[in-house]
């Protein structure tokens, strides 16, 4: 009984204190599953910690960002760009007044569905599979359907909206979960950036003057100028102002040229997009020779539903090791 005082006591406080646009955890949608409410957390509460403590959370640390397989350990992984995401998110979602819990768990759940290689993964089983593939409906799915070996994680509808609307098309029905989608945006153009200088693709002052006058000279400038014209500029609807909108444009631009197709970051592109996609030929020719849980969904859905499935959870090393294991001669020694 004092337990359950807890989560009422969390429910009264959004109430007192959330704004007006903000998504309040007592009026969810609910779950696809009805079950019993924790004693202590609130719903989106729950759904962070579940997000946290699954399987495809965890393989995020061994999946690339842009920079594939790098030597460096200093290089964003998944993972970590996910906790930027989530940091960026939340200084936003506190600072108007939204609710922190919910943004928080569309954060780290929203790349769960990443393919090994980053997008040069997703590339790969996009162009191979007939009904097409993207990582942000991959998430949706691991969390309905792949976690806990078909069971799923039985998240709340604005959690599962939020992850699914966090790139393109649709925009979330959550303030949360549009917070989300551009903090997305600001987390990876500036960890990418500061890769990319890393690796001597290029250096701060690559960048165009006019870019920097507006966005700031520093990592660290340029995200505290993306957050705070977010939360200056937003009440019902999630914006930068023009200015900054435009500044972010161009610098996207700048990054696509000079960085996102440059042949120093992609060179080992081609070889990973080959790999997934022979991967996917022949796990969906041979359904029988993925682990058995996958094994039933090829019979359930079809082999090469199943085989985006079973790439699509490889981290790079298992991805690579997969592919040697079945295509790779081995010394043969008498």
């Amino acid at each position: 009984m004092v337990d359950n005082i807890i989560r009422l006591t969390n429910l009264q406080r959004e109430r007192e204190t959330l704004s007006q646009y903000a998504m309040l955890c007592e009026n969810t949608k609910g779950r696809k599953k009805i079950e019993d409410e924790c004693p202590v957390r609130t719903a989106y509460q729950r759904d962070r910690d579940r997000i946290i403590h699954s399987s495809a959370f965890r393989r995020l640390k061994d999946k690339t960002q842009v920079f594939l397989a790098p030597d460096n350990v200093h290089y964003r992984t998944r993972l970590t760009h996910t906790l930027e995401v989530s940091q960026i998110a939340r200084t936003i979602a506190r600072s108007l007044n939204l609710n922190e819990d919910l943004t928080e768990a569309i954060s780290l759940g929203h790349d769960l569905g990443h393919t090994p290689f980053g997008h040069a993964g997703e590339r790969a089983l996009d162009s191979v599979y007939e009904k097409g593939f993207t990582h942000f409906e991959q998430s949706l799915r691991v969390v309905d359907l792949i976690e806990q070996r078909g069971e799923g994680l039985n998240l709340t509808y604005e959690v599962r909206d939020g992850i699914l609307c966090h790139t393109r098309g649709k925009e979330a029905d959550t303030l949360e979960g549009r917070i989300v989608k551009l903090s997305d945006k600001i987390a990876y153009i500036n960890h990418d950036i500061d890769d990319a200088c890393r690796g001597e693709v290029l250096s701060e002052d690559d960048i165009p003057l006019d870019i920097r006058l507006v966005l700031g000279f520093s990592k660290t400038q340029r995200i505290n100028t993306l957050i705070m014209s977010v939360i200056e500029n937003s009440s019902d609807e999630i914006r930068m102002s023009p200015e900054v909108q435009d500044a972010y444009n161009r610098l996207h631009s700048f990054m696509f040229k000079y960085v996102y197709t440059n042949p120093v970051c992609k060179s080992e592109e081609s070889k990973a997009e080959s790999m997934i996609k022979e991967l996917f030929r022949y796990f969906s020719r041979n359904p029988h020779q993925m682990p058995e849980f996958y094994f039933e969904i090829a019979k359930r859905e079809g082999a090469e539903r199943a085989a985006c499935d079973y790439i699509s959870g490889m981290s790079d090393s298992y991805s690579l090791k997969t592919f040697n294991d079945l295509f790779v001669p081995k010394t043969w020694i008498y």
